[in-house]
C-alpha cells in the first residue's frame, strides 16, 4: 500500500498561486488569517496576507521616488531646454526651426528700430491711416445739415483766406456782370467793412425779433389771464355753494403763530455778569467813596461836593443839549435894601410843579395816540424796532444826565446856604455814623474793641463790611485774616451767651455773617467747630473719669451745636462736624444725671437738638427716645408707678418727681409757653405756682418731642417695640384728666399716633430649601433593538459618521507611512555615513599601506648604501 495523499492546506494553495522565485526566495512570507467561524454568503477579502511581499513594494517604491528626491535635494545642475517647440511632437523639425528664426528676427528688428529715425512712419488718426482717409470725399449725409449754421460763405472764405491772389472765388452772375460791364472790384478792406455791417444788421434784427415775441407773450400771459378768470368764476347752482365760495378760507393756527413771531421785538443784548472779584471790588469802591464822603463831612469840608463832575463828552458831541425856550435869567429885586432871592426860588419851584402837571397831563392825553403808533410800528421791520430802541436808550441816557446834573446844582445850592449851626450839627451826625471801611482783626481782643459800644445791628453791620473790605481778591493776606475772623467770631458767640443776661439777639444777628464767611472758608470754619466739639467732649469725659457724673452743658455749649446746625448739612451719612455733635448730644444725654428742672431743661434743649439734626436722614437715636421717656415718669408720682426708670433718671430719691405738680389747680390758669434758653443758667422761680406752671412747660415740650418722633419713626418696622413703654406710661399712669387742655389733646394724639401704626413684621423661620438628593451609582440603560447599528441617528448624522471614521483611517495610514518613510530615510542616512567611514577607512589604510610601502623601500636603499 502506498501512502495515503497529504492533505493540502490554504497555504499550499496560496503557494501555486505565487511567482515560483517569491515563493524560492521566501516561502515563510505568507501570513494566513484564521477566523474563529464561517459566516455563509460573506466574502472574505482578508483571508491570507503577505506583509514580506508588500514590504518589499513599499521599499522599491521608496527606492524609485524618496530616495531620488533625498539624493537631488539641495541640487540646481539639471539642464531644461527651453526652445520653441522642443517637447511638442507635432511640430515637424523645419516649422520648429522656422518659427525659431522668426523670433530671432524680431528681436534683433527691435533693438535696431529704437534709433532708427530715416525711415518714414505713417501717420494714423484714430487707428486709421491718413493716407486712406484722403482718399474719400466728405459726402453729407443727413438732411439737418442743409442748415446755415456753421457754414462759411464764399463771400467770408475768400476774406478769411485772401480773395486776391491764393484762392480762387466762386463768382455769381451778378458779379461776372459786373466784371463784364466794366466796373472795377472791391478791395479787401471794402469788403472787410461789409462783411461787419452785414453781421451788425443780423444781429439787431435778432434783437428786434426777440423783443417783439417777449411782447407778445406777455400780451398773451395778460389776455389768458383775464380768460382763466372767466373760467374759474362759475355761476353757483344754488346759494349755499355762493356762500362757501365767498367765505374767505381762514388761516391755520401755525401760520398764524409764525406770522406773530415776525412782529415780536427781538431780544437786547443784556449786560455781562460779573464775577466775584468784579463785585468784591465794585463794593470795596463803594465803601471807600461813602468813607471819604463821610470823612469830608465830619471835618466840616464842602469843597468836595461844589466841584462839578465832568461829563464825558465824545468828539461828534455838537454841544447843542440846551433849550433855548428856558429863561434861567433872574431879575434883579430889592426889598428893604436886600436881594429878594426866597421870593424867586418859591417861584421857581411854583412853575416847575405847574410845569410837571401840565406834562403828566400830556402823558395822560397821549396814551391813545401812542398805542395806535405802537400797532403801526409792530407792522414795520425788526431793523426799525431796533434802531428805534437805540434812540430811545440814548435820549434817557441824555435825559438821565441832565437830570443828575440839576440834583448836583441844587444840592451845592443847599449846602451853600446852610448855616454854621447846620454844618455842626451834620459834622455830630457824620461822627455818629458807623465807618464804611474796617481792618480786618489781628487777635480776639481787636474784635471785641472793635465791636464794644455797638447794638446787635451794627455789629452785623461791623463784621459784614469788615468782610467786603478784606475780600480774598482783593490783596493777598486777606484770606488769612477771614479765616481767623471765623474763629474769632464763633469765640465771640460763646462770650455773649455766657453773659448774665446772654445777648442771644446779638448772636441771632451774627448768624448771618457767619454762616458767608462758612461758604467762603469751609475748612477754617470746620476746624474751629472741631476744636470746640473736640475740647468739650474732652472736659466732660475727665469730669466723668473723676465724679462718675458730669453736669449738662452750659448755653455757650448749646449755642454751638446750634450754630452747626445752621451752618454745615446734618443729613450726610458722615460729616466731620455734625457726626460728632450728634455723638456729643447723645453721650450728654446718656451719662448727665438730671437733678434738677434746670438740667430738664439742657435736656430738652438737646432733645429739640436731635430731632432737628435727625429730621431730614430719620436716623434712629435711642438716646433721645430714652431721655423723653424718662422726662414723662418724672411726672408720675411714686405711688401710681411701678415701672423702673432708665438712666440718667433716678426710680428713687428726691430727684425721681420733678415734674409732678404740687397743687392740681395750677392747671386752671396755666397757659402755653417755650422754654427760654436762659432758664438753663439760672431759674428765677419765686412761688410754688411758677414752679409749676413751669413744671407744665416742660410737660408740654415734651409731649411735644414724642409726638415729632411719632410722626418721625412711623416707618420703622421695630416702631411698635421702641414706643410700647411711652404707650404703657401715658395710658396706664400719666392720666389726662389731671392735665390741661392742650396737654390732653396732645395725650390724645400720640395715643393714636402709636396705636394706629401697622404691624409690618412677621415670626423668623427658617427658609424652606429642597434637599439636595444624594448621588446615585445607577448605571445608564440604553435600549438597543437593531444590534449592529447605531440608532437616532438620520442620514446626514450617519453620513457624516461615515466620514469622520474614514478621517481617522486616513489620518491613522497618513501617520504611519510617514513613520515608515522616515525610517527609511534614517536607514538611508546611516547607510550612507557607514559607506563614507568605510571609504575614508580603506583610504586611510591605502596611504598609510603606500607610506609603509615607501618607508620599507627607504629602509633597504639605506642597508643597501651601507653595505
Amino acid at each position: 500500500m502506498g501512502k495515503p495523499p497529504k492533505r493540502k492546506n490554504l497555504a499550499d494553495k496560496v503557494r501555486k498561486t505565487k511567482t515560483a522565485t517569491e515563493i524560492k526566495n521566501n516561502p515563510f512570507e505568507v501570513k494566513i488569517n484564521r477566523k474563529k467561524f464561517d459566516v455563509l454568503g460573506r466574502k472574505s477579502k482578508h483571508d491570507v496576507g503577505l506583509p514580506g511581499v508588500s514590504r518589499s513594494k513599499a521599499i522599491s517604491k521608496r527606492k524609485e521616488t524618496l530616495l531620488k528626491e533625498y539624493k537631488q535635494k539641495n541640487k540646481s545642475n539639471k539642464l531644461i531646454d527651453r526652445r520653441l517647440g522642443e517637447y511638442d511632437s507635432k511640430m515637424a523639425p523645419e516649422d520648429k526651426i522656422l518659427q525659431r528664426f522668426t523670433i530671432e528676427r524680431q528681436r534683433v528688428h527691435e533693438k535696431r528700430d529704437i534709433y532708427n529715425l530715416n525711415e518714414e512712419e505713417e501717420l494714423t488718426h484714430y487707428g486709421q491711416s491718413l493716407a486712406e482717409i484722403e482718399k474719400f470725399n466728405d459726402a453729407v449725409g443727413s438732411d439737418d445739415e442743409s442748415e446755415e449754421k456753421g457754414l462759411l460763405s464764399a463771400e467770408l472764405t475768400a476774406s478769411h483766406f485772401g480773395g486776391g491772389g491764393g484762392l480762387l472765388r466762386k463768382k455769381s452772375g451778378e458779379d461776372q456782370q459786373e466784371e463784364q460791364s466794366g466796373q472795377k472790384t472791391k478791395s479787401r478792406q471794402e469788403l472787410i467793412e461789409e462783411l461787419i455791417q452785414k453781421s451788425k444788421q443780423e444781429k439787431r434784427e435778432r434783437q428786434v425779433q426777440k423783443e417783439e415775441a417777449q411782447e407778445l407773450t406777455e400780451k398773451l400771459d395778460q389776455e389768458w389771464k383775464s380768460i382763466q378768470a372767466l373760467m374759474v368764476k362759475k355761476a353757483p347752482k344754488n346759494s349755499e355753494q355762493a356762500d362757501k365760495l365767498e367765505e374767505k378760507p381762514k388761516p391755520e393756527e401755525y401760520d398764524m403763530i409764525v406770522r406773530e413771531l415776525g412782529f415780536e421785538m427781538k431780544a437786547q443784548p443784556s449786560e455781562k455778569m460779573k464775577t466775584p472779584e468784579e463785585l468784591a471790588r465794585e463794593e470795596e469802591e463803594k465803601l471807600k467813596k461813602l468813607e471819604a464822603d463821610r470823612l469830608r463831612r465830619m471835618m466840616g469840608d464842602e469843597g468836595g461836593e461844589n466841584v462839578q463832575s465832568q461829563v464825558h463828552m465824545s468828539a461828534d458831541d455838537l454841544n447843542d443839549g440846551f433849550d433855548l425856550d428856558q429863561h434861567d435869567k433872574k431879575t434883579l429885586s430889592y426889598q428893604d435894601g436886600k436881594w429878594n432871592i426866597a421870593e424867586e426860588t418859591e417861584d421857581d419851584k411854583e412853575e416847575e410843579e405847574e410845569g410837571s402837571d401840565a406834562e403828566e397831563e400830556d402823558d395822560d392825553d397821549g396814551d391813545d395816540d401812542d398805542d395806535d403808533e405802537e400797532e403801526e410800528q409792530q407792522e414795520e421791520g425788526s431793523s426799525e424796532d431796533e434802531e428805534g430802541h437805540s434812540d430811545l436808550e440814548s435820549e434817557q441816557d441824555s435825559e438821565d444826565e441832565e437830570s443828575k446834573q440839576d440834583d448836583q446844582g441844587s444840592s451845592s445850592k443847599q449846602q451853600r446856604s446852610l448855616s454854621r449851626e447846620e454844618l455842626k450839627a451834620q459834622q455830630e451826625a457824620a461822627k455818629a455814623e458807623l465807618p464804611y471801611t474796617f481792618t480786618a482783626p489781628e487777635s480776639y481782643q481787636d474784635l471785641k474793641d472793635l465791636l464794644h459800644g455797638h447794638t446787635p445791628d451794627n455789629q452785623r453791620l461791623i463784621v459784614a463790611r469788615t468782610q467786603k473790605c478784606n475780600h480774598p481778591s482783593l490783596a493777598a493776606g486777606n484770606k488769612a485774616k477771614l479765616q481767623k475772623l471765623v474763629g474769632f467770631l464763633m469765640e465771640y458767640m460763646g462770650e455773649l451767651a455766657t453773659r448774665s443776661p446772654p445777648e442771644l439777639c446779638t448772636v441771632d444777628k451774627l448768624i448771618p455773617e457767619l454762616y458767608a464767611l462758612c461758604q467762603m472758608f469751609p475748612e477754617a470754619a470746620c476746624q474751629a467747630m472741631q476744636s470746640i466739639l473736640r475740647d468739650a467732649a474732652h472736659s466732660m469725659e475727665e469730669v466723668i473719669e473723676v465724679k462718675g457724673h458730669a453736669a449738662f452743658p452750659t448755653l455757650d455749649m448749646l449755642v454751638y451745636l446750634k450754630v452747626a446746625a445752621l451752618l454745615f448739612p446734618t443729613s450726610d451719612f458722615r460729616h466731620p462736624v455734625t457726626t460728632p455733635a450728634l455723638l456729643y448730644i447723645s453721650q450728654t444725654l446718656t451719662k448727665c444725671p438730671v437733678r434738677s428742672l434746670q438740667d430738664l431743661t439742657s435736656g430738652l434743649v438737646l432733645c429739640c437738638l436731635a430731632v432737628e439734626y435727625v429730621s431730614f436722614s430719620k436716623r434712629f437715636l435711642p438716646e433721645l427716645i430714652n431721655f423723653l421717656s424718662g422726662t414723662l415718669q418724672v411726672a408720675v408720682q411714686d405711688e401710681a408707678s411701678g415701672r423702673m426708670a432708665v438712666p440718667p433718671f433716678r426710680p428713687s430719691g428726691k430727684h425721681c418727681d420733678l415734674l409732678v405738680l404740687s397743687n392740681s389747680e395750677s392747671c386752671r390758669n396755666w397757659s402755653k409757653k417755650n422754654l427760654p434758653l436762659s432758664a438753663t443758667q439760672q431759674m428765677e422761680l419765686k412761688s410754688d405756682l411758677d414752679r409749676d406752671h413751669y413744671r407744665l412747660n416742660c410737660l408740654s415740650t415734651c409731649l411735644d418731642l414724642v409726638k415729632r418722633c411719632c410722626l418721625l419713626y412711623k416707618d420703622l418696622i421695630s416702631f411698635m417695640h421702641i414706643f410700647q413703654p411711652i404707650r404703657t406710661l401715658l395710658s396706664k399712669h400719666l392720666s389726662s384728666q389731671t392735665l390741661p387742655n392742650p396737654l390732653q389733646e396732645l395725650h390724645r394724639e400720640i395715643l393714636e399716633a402709636i396705636s394706629s401704626a401697622p404691624v409690618t413684621h412677621t415670626r423668623l423661620v427658617f427658609e424652606k430649601k429642597k434637599p439636595i438628593p444624594l448621588k446615585l451609582l445607577t448605571p445608564k440603560i440604553v435600549e438597543v433593538l437593531d444590534y449592529g447599528k447605531k440608532r437616532g441617528s438620520s442620514r446626514e448624522e450617519r453620513e457624516r459618521e461615515r466620514l469622520k471614521h474614514k478621517y481617522k483611517k486616513e489620518f491613522k495610514g497618513a501617520l504611519r507611512e510617514i513613520r515608515k518613510d522616515s525610517r527609511f530615510l534614517a536607514r538611508e542616512k546611516l547607510n550612507e555615513v557607514m559607506n563614507r567611514d568605510a571609504e575614508r577607512k580603506r583610504k586611510v589604510r591605502e596611504l598609510i599601506g603606500s607610506l609603509a610601502t615607501q618607508e620599507g623601500e627607504w629602509k633597504a636603499l639605506k642597508r643597501r648604501k651601507r653595505k
